[in-house]
């Protein structure tokens, strides 16, 4: 990865195992998403609680001090909890204590009315979707590229508001998957061409080729991998 093309470190986290796994619903719009009751499993707080330990690990060795450390979040309660989660163990085993700051562009992946609050086995359903077109959604819900397109504002906000740091993005799985997707794509992208910014090689890897090939970059629950 050309890290030399963007002005901070990134790192990616999936929350932890939530309710909605542990009780098999899908939970993806924002009103049901922020309240309480669709928050951290108690295996999902360890899994976060471990995140943070490997993080901290991860910055030591990288050799960045805490006080260059971000933390942006999806505003969904799975993920308020899992950025807290990750804080706490910094404060408690480093005495660093790195402000959350909620992006709604980092919020899940909506899948539409339809499936909001049924079973988990209608997944399969997305991602037949996903397999034929990544610029067609399910019924009344985001498509790939509908995401790709927010986590793309996402990214160059978060590269506007901070330099030199190192950057905790906490967030879903398929929102994840798709960042991922589109940031090293317009990485690979800008390795090889002296024009062009970050905005505009996002803009130009938001493609069918290009996004259909997002379930390659899947994360656990709780998993930790660094973007870039």
């Amino acid at each position: 990865m050309e890290q030399a093309k963007l002005k901070n470190r990134y790192w990616v986290l999936r929350h932890g195992r939530s309710v909605p796994n542990e009780s098999g619903l899908i939970v993806s719009h924002m009103s049901n998403g922020v309240l309480p009751i669709y928050g951290l499993a108690p295996s999902g707080l360890l899994q976060a609680e471990g995140a943070g330990e490997l993080f901290l690990k991860e910055l030591e060795v990288a050799g960045i001090p805490l006080d260059h450390v971000r933390i942006f979040a999806s505003p969904f309660r799975r993920t308020l909890e899992t950025a807290e989660a990750v804080v706490s163990i910094m404060s408690t085993v480093a005495h660093a204590k790195p402000a959350i700051k909620y992006l709604e562009g980092l919020r899940e992946r909506y899948f539409g009315p339809p499936l909001e609050l049924q079973s988990h086995e209608h997944y399969p359903e997305i991602w037949a979707i996903d397999a034929i077109d990544p610029l067609v959604g399910p019924e009344g819900g985001e498509s790939v590229a509908d995401v790709a397109i927010r986590v793309s504002e996402a990214i160059v906000h978060m590269e506007a508001e901070v330099q030199g740091c190192a950057v905790l993005v906490v967030s879903h799985g398929d929102t994840l998957q798709i960042l991922q997707t589109v940031v090293h794509a317009a990485l690979t992208a800008m390795s090889s061409s002296d024009n062009g910014t970050l905005d505009s090689h996002l803009a130009d890897v938001i493609t069918r080729a290009t996004l259909s090939r997002h379930r390659e970059y899947a994360l656990l629950t709780g998993e930790l991998r660094r973007l870039a």
